[in-house]
């Protein structure tokens, strides 16, 4: 099966997605990266999130990081006008609760679905979201993640950082898949329609 061709597909005028970084991995990093230019590719404005004090994540206690994160996504979003996309890693995932609140359709890459806050959020959204995560991910639940939505790709032995043993070779590969995901996401479930579908 070959991807469209982006001229095949629909655009995404009007459509910001907004990056949410993870605790230590800054919204230019590679699995955020393409899951912007996946979203860009298709018309859609990419807007980065860059924390206020990029150390402070790693001093969080659990109970202290939604409220730390929440503001800082919502000065973002605040400034941006049209629909929202909201792709997050990790720490990002505590933004969920904005995608709840605010009817927002999501990409959780590494999602902490071992925290409260997080999977409540994740329960009131309304609209879909993708779910990224693999199986030795000690912060990642395989069976939450089906039960809380039908769009998953989890990758055998992949760590938090989406890193699998052996070569490099073989994490690029899982970077190329989590890519192929959030396409897919975007042309079946975010943005539909007959040009999508060819």
């Amino acid at each position: 099966m070959t991807s469209p061709t982006r001229a095949a597909l629909r655009p995404a005028d009007g459509l910001t997605a907004v990056l949410v970084p993870g605790g230590q991995y800054g919204p230019a990093a590679p699995l955020l990266m393409y899951a912007g230019d996946a979203a860009g590719q298709r018309g859609a404005a990419v807007r980065r999130v860059w924390w206020d004090e990029p150390d402070r994540p790693l001093s969080l206690t659990a109970a202290e990081r939604g409220p730390w994160v929440i503001p800082q996504v919502t000065k973002v979003l605040d400034e941006v006008a049209g629909d929202v996309l909201l792709i997050g890693k990790s720490l990002g995932s505590y933004a969920s609760a904005l995608a709840a609140e605010r009817g927002l359709p999501a990409v959780w890459l590494t999602p902490v679905l071992t925290n409260d806050w997080v999977v409540d959020a994740l329960r009131r959204s309304t609209e879909p979201f993708l779910l990224v995560g693999g199986t030795a991910d000690d912060l990642w639940d395989p069976g939450l993640a089906r039960e809380l939505t039908p769009y998953v790709l989890e990758v055998p032995e992949a760590d938090h950082g989406m890193y699998v043993p052996g070569r490099l070779a073989a994490s690029a590969a899982v970077l190329g898949q989590v890519a192929t995901a959030v396409e897919d996401f975007l042309d079946e479930v975010v943005l539909p329609g007959p040009a999508a579908g060819g």
